[in-house]
Order: C-alpha cells, then sequence, then structure tokens
C-alpha cells in the first residue's frame, strides 16, 4: 500500500507560503493574511485525505494489482502546489477552487471505486468483516463516509460561481466535518434513542478516541518536517556567496568582510533550523511514549504540523527588512505566533494522551511517573518561550529581532540542561512545601514504585 506521507503533493502546500516575497512599502499582516489562511485550510484538507486513506486500508488488509493501481492514481490526483498558489494569490477566482475541489472529487470518486472493488473480493477485506453478515451495510456505510468531502467540495465550487467566500467556508467546514457529523449524531442519540454501529465499523466511528496507526503519523510528520529542513537549506545557495567582482570593488578584497553583510541571514537559517530540528526531537520524543494514537491526537497533530510548515517564512521573514521597521517587528512576531502554535499543539498532544493514559502512554510518563514531569517541561519549553520573547518584542520593538535570534540560540542549551532544571526544581519544591519529608529524597529501588509516584504529594 502506498503511503500519502511518501507523495510529494502532500507536502507541497508549504512551497508557496515558503516563497512569499514581502516589499518594504507593503504591510506583512495585509499580505500573509490571505496566504496562511489559504495555506492552513488547504493543508488540513489534504491531511484529512491522507487520514481517509488510513482509515480504508485499514479496513482493507490486502491488495492487488488492481488496486495497487487505483491507489497509485488516487495519490497521483492529490492537490499540488499548483491550486494553492492560484487560490492563494487570487482568492476571488473561481479557477483555483475549481481545480482543488476538482482533485478532491476525483479523489474520492477513485477511493469509492476502490471500496467497490474489495468488497467485491471479501478476501481483501479485514478478517472482522469478512466473517461478518452484514457486508452491504458496511460498504454503504463506508462509502456514504468517503462520499462527504467530494460532495462538500462539489457544492463549493458550485458557489464559487455565485459567492466565492461561501466556498471557502465550505471547504473549512470539510476539515471539522467529522466531528459535526459525530456532534449531530450524539444530539440524536439523546432525542430519539442510542443507534449503535456494529464494533467492526472501530475505524469509521468518528469518535475522538478511534484508533489511529501510530506508524503512519510518525511517518507523516518526519516527510513534513524533512521537507521544512530542506526549504531552509535550500534558501542557502549561491545567492548568499558574493560575487568575486563585488568582493574586489566593495570590500577591498576581504572575503570575511563581504560574508558579514550575509551575516543577519545565516543567523536566522540556523535559528530556524535548530527550531525545525528541536520541535522534531520533541515530537519524536512524544511519540516514543505514545503507545497508541487516536483520531483526536491525530487531529492536534496536523495543527501542529500546519504551523511548522511555516517556519520557512518565519526564516525568511526575520532577515528580510530594514533595521527597527514596522515590518521587522510584525515578521518577529509573526515568528513567535508560528513558533508558539507548533508547540502548543504538541503540548496538546500529550495532555490528551493523559486522559487515557493507561492505554496511550508508556508508564514511565503517567500522572507521577519519573518522566513525567520531565516530558511536560520538554513539551512546554519552545510555548513559554516563544510566548515572552513575542511580549518582549513588544516592549522593546527596537530590540526584537536581537531577541528572538537570542531565544533561537538560546534554547537549543536549555534543551541541553533541561533534565537537571527539572531535578532542581522538584527538590526547591520539595524543600519549600515539605522539608521534613525525607521519604521523598530517597531513591525508589522498585521499578513499578517509582513509576507511580504521585506528583501531587511531592509538591502539596
Amino acid at each position: 500500500m502506498t503511503d500519502i506521507s511518501s507523495n510529494p503533493d502532500s507536502y507541497l502546500q508549504i512551497l508557496p507560503v515558503a516563497h512569499t516575497k514581502v516589499e518594504d512599502n507593503e504591510s506583512v499582516q495585509l499580505l500573509l493574511t490571505t496566504k496562511i489562511a489559504v495555506y492552513l485550510m488547504t493543508f488540513l484538507i489534504v491531511t484529512v485525505a491522507w487520514a481517509a486513506h488510513i482509515r480504508l486500508f485499514q479496513v482493507i488488509v490486502h491488495i492487488d494489482d488492481c488496486l495497487a493501481l487505483l491507489n497509485l492514481v488516487s495519490t497521483i490526483n492529490f492537490p499540488s502546489a499548483l491550486q494553492f498558489s492560484l487560490m492563494a494569490t487570487f482568492p476571488e477566482n473561481v479557477l483555483g477552487i475549481l481545480l482543488f475541489c476538482g482533485c478532491v472529487m476525483v479523489i474520492g470518486v477513485i477511493q469509492s471505486v476502490i471500496v467497490l472493488y474489495a468488497f467485491s473480493r471479501p478476501f481483501l477485506l479485514n478478517e472482522q468483516i469478512q466473517i461478518s453478515d452484514n457486508l452491504t451495510y458496511y460498504k454503504h456505510h463506508i462509502l456514504q463516509v468517503i462520499m462527504r468531502v467530494p460532495i462538500m467540495c462539489f457544492f463549493a465550487s458550485i458557489f464559487s460561481f455565485i459567492f466565492f467566500q461561501l466556498s471557502y467556508v465550505l471547504l473549512a467546514i470539510i476539515i471539522f466535518l467529522p466531528y459535526i457529523s459525530q456532534s449531530l449524531k450524539w444530539c440524536r442519540s439523546k432525542a430519539i434513542g442510542r443507534n449503535e454501529t456494529p464494533d467492526s465499523m472501530l475505524f469509521y466511528t468518528y469518535l475522538p478516541n478511534e484508533p489511529l496507526s501510530k506508524e503512519r503519523v510518525e511517518a507523516f510528520s518526519d516527510g513534513v518536517y524533512a521537507i521544512v529542513a530542506t526549504l531552509l537549506i535550500l534558501d542557502i545557495c549561491e545567492d548568499n556567496v558574493p560575487d568575486p567582482a563585488v568582493v574586489q570593488k566593495q570590500f577591498g578584497g576581504s572575503l570575511v568582510a563581504a560574508l558579514q553583510a550575509y551575516g543577519p541571514e545565516y543567523l536566522a537559517y540556523f535559528g530556524s533550523f535548530a527550531t525545525v530540528g528541536l520541535l522534531w526531537f520533541v515530537h519524536h520524543s512524544l511519540f516514543l511514549h505514545v503507545t497508541k494514537t487516536t483520531r483526536f491526537m491525530g487531529l492536534l497533530n496536523t495543527f501542529s504540523l500546519a504551523f511548522v510548515g511555516g517556519l520557512p517564512l518565519a526564516y525568511q521573514l526575520t532577515h528580510e527588512f530594514p533595521r527597527n521597521s514596522q515590518n521587522e517587528l510584525e515578521a518577529i512576531q509573526i515568528s513567535c505566533v508560528i513558533v508558539f502554535f507548533a508547540g502548543i499543539f504538541q503540548l496538546s498532544i500529550w495532555v490528551v494522551a493523559l486522559y487515557n493514559e493507561q492505554e496511550t502512554l508508556h508508564p514511565y510518563v503517567w500522572y507521577g511517573g519519573r518522566e513525567h514531569v520531565f516530558m511536560l517541561a520538554k513539551l512546554a519549553l519552545y510555548p513559554c518561550v516563544a510566548l515572552g520573547t513575542f511580549f518582549l518584542s513588544c516592549i522593546l520593538s527596537k530590540f526584537s529581532t536581537s531577541i528572538f535570534h537570542l531565544m533561537e540560540i538560546t534554547v537549543p542549551f536549555a534543551f541541553l540542561v533541561l533534565r537537571l532544571l527539572v531535578r532542581i526544581g522538584l527538590a526547591l519544591l520539595r524543600f519549600i512545601f515539605c522539608p521534613n519529608r525525607s521519604d521523598l529524597t530517597t531513591v525508589v529501588d522498585d521499578e513499578a514504585d517509582e513509576t507511580r509516584v504521585p506528583f501531587n504529594a511531592v509538591v502539596t
């Protein structure tokens, strides 16, 4: 089975927003509002299609040549950077919307054909469905779920000729359509009685705790981080190497002096690359302790990845404008917002996992486990630092660039000493709140006891 994470089109939504050009006399906020909104919407819709692909092949567990070809055609038709660029640059023109909706509708039709083909050959299906007497019900239920998105896109394309703003509203609803549908079902069940779905339809219930393949979530996430890092690397190219004639004429032949003119670009690159690398490190650490992913955790992960995709834009903006200009200040603040939301959604995944920790997390990071506080500190570091940098840039606007780059440089060192800082912090809390309880300072040899020492016993 072809994983959409191997399809470059699923990441190319990042490319146009990363290469946004801003003139000195233009407002950064006004120019980027439309592009960022369209980027987030299209990125999230693509990941909705990716999640549908995962659920489809959790029902279809075996493939033949025909299914492989149909799946290949489906992935080839994924919306590309062209549709996004047209929608972001010409939001009032219907062509971008029509191309995007057309791709999504074709994918929906192909996935429906895949379902019909697979159910005509039950040996390709999940074993639990094979032995069931309700194959027809399952087939109709899955087709109904798959065709919701293409139908919404069809109406969006129709309304683009009448009132294009409504088309964007319909496309945005697609992202939350499963949860809207589930909420309506819940209201109906309360009003007229509960309507249970068969247990074997677990992957199409749209419940927040619906299982999602952890391996494919990690593969998709690693792909996004790899693309973002690659875009940052590609921006450091021959354009950042001074021409020999210019070096000789303007800098008296001193290459060091010539390279100093590119200092802000190099500093922004290293800071942005370190930010991407550390966000990936935090993401990897989080999913290292996750034993089971759910649909809601996958949605939060998607939101985090969407903001990670904006980091190349942050790199570009933080070195492009004159010092102490209004655009420079806005660029720094936008970069802080991007980093903050990329980190806060990672922290949200952790919080959601804690609600059902016995099923979703390793015992070491359960509430009260020996790694719980350290993991919490690791996930909270970037949101806290980004938020602090944002407010400092508002107060000390003349030093906003220096403050931002200082944050990017110091955070990696903070990660190196984070475990030591956490231990010192816990020791101080023990000393302040319970100085007479010497049992809390002893090392517990029993691993089971060590993983379940209540944290509230330490601080209260």
